[in-house]
């Protein structure tokens, strides 16, 4: 088995737009996708006074971050969950609220290292994609939904995940091809998807396999509809002064992102009035100034940075009904 390695994306910056949430005694911070632990070491190491509860669906991932956050002792809690169960795991702990919740979107960097997983495309796997392969009854593999989805629901799989131009010539090659036999492994699929793209298409815009697979782990995993429960779970949260911090990786996550975000801060009183009365100020401040990217630095020392989307929301008021 492959030794998995992480390299956090904008490690610094992120740690940076947390501390300030961060900075008291018993404050806890929730990382709703743990992976390996390289953000949760981060915030242990540099934030003293602050817990983490890092909550993954990746057994593999839980294991691993235990062992390497040990040293943190009790100030760290590993959670088998799915992000958008936040309000669940919460409960379980007792915690009404948290001052931080943080979101490092996508496959991540062990999922993508472990050939066995069958998210990369470089070499020969098992065509799983499954987060938590642990829950067989959880839902399709990639090659359930290679083999038994319509190809109209293929179609709009590659289209609105992938964002796969070539999805149509896909989509009847996919169909084509598992008629004759059912596909197992990625190495068949990235052999159909070099023959089904046009020559000029796969020279530009990186691996011609990269679109197809993205779209098939969003889809496998229910990402899209799990984040849109799951952004307003962390904002609802988190405390007057806590922030929710998220790191997207693809336009449709950015866009939910955004999307939450900006509602959350917006004011509810009538457009046409020409001030907001006192007590009906938005409940919650943008951090960032839309969305941040990587600089060139960062992204040729991490090229996953390339297409990182960053965005920081805080609370300035308390929850409706909060104390």
């Amino acid at each position: 088995m492959t030794t998995p390695r992480h390299d956090p994306v904008l490690l610094d910056r992120v740690v940076a737009l947390l501390t300030p949430s961060l900075d008291h005694t018993d404050a806890v911070l929730v990382d709703a996708t743990l992976g390996l632990g390289g953000h949760s070491e981060a915030v242990l190491a540099r934030c003293e006074l602050a817990r983490v509860v890092g909550i993954d669906r990746d057994p593999r991932a839980l294991e691993l971050s235990r062992e390497r956050l040990a040293p943190y002792g009790d100030r760290f809690t590993a959670v088998h969950a799915v992000y958008d169960e936040i309000p669940d795991v919460l409960a379980d702990l007792g915690l009404a609220e948290v001052d931080a919740v943080l979101f490092d979107l996508g496959v991540s960097s062990m999922q993508l290292d472990l050939p066995e997983r069958g998210f990369a495309y470089a070499v020969d796997a098992p065509l799983d994609m499954r987060m938590d392969p642990s829950h067989t009854a959880s839902g399709p593999t990639a090659a359930d939904v290679l083999n038994t989805y319509e190809p109209a629901d293929l179609l709009r799989v590659l289209r609105e995940y992938g964002e796969e131009r070539h999805a149509k010539r896909i989509v009847a090659a996919i169909v084509r091809e598992r008629a004759r036999e059912p596909f197992t492994s990625s190495g068949r699929l990235v052999a159909l998807l070099y023959d089904a793209i046009p020559a000029p298409a796969r020279r530009t815009g990186g691996h011609p396999a990269k679109r197809t697979f993205q779209a098939l782990r969003m889809e496998v995993n229910d990402e899209l509809r799990v984040l849109e429960r799951a952004i307003p779970a962390a904002i609802d949260a988190i405390g007057v002064g806590g922030r929710v911090v998220v790191e997207s990786y693809h336009s449709l996550e950015d866009r939910v992102v955004k999307r939450a975000f900006t509602a959350a801060s917006k004011s509810h009183v009538p457009e046409d009035l020409p001030f907001v009365p006192e007590g009906h100020e938005p409940a919650l401040r943008l951090v960032t100034r839309g969305a941040e990217q990587a600089n060139a630095d960062e992204i040729a020392l991490n090229p996953r940075a390339a297409s990182v989307r960053l965005r920081a929301i805080e609370r300035v008021r308390p929850r409706e009904g909060a104390a």
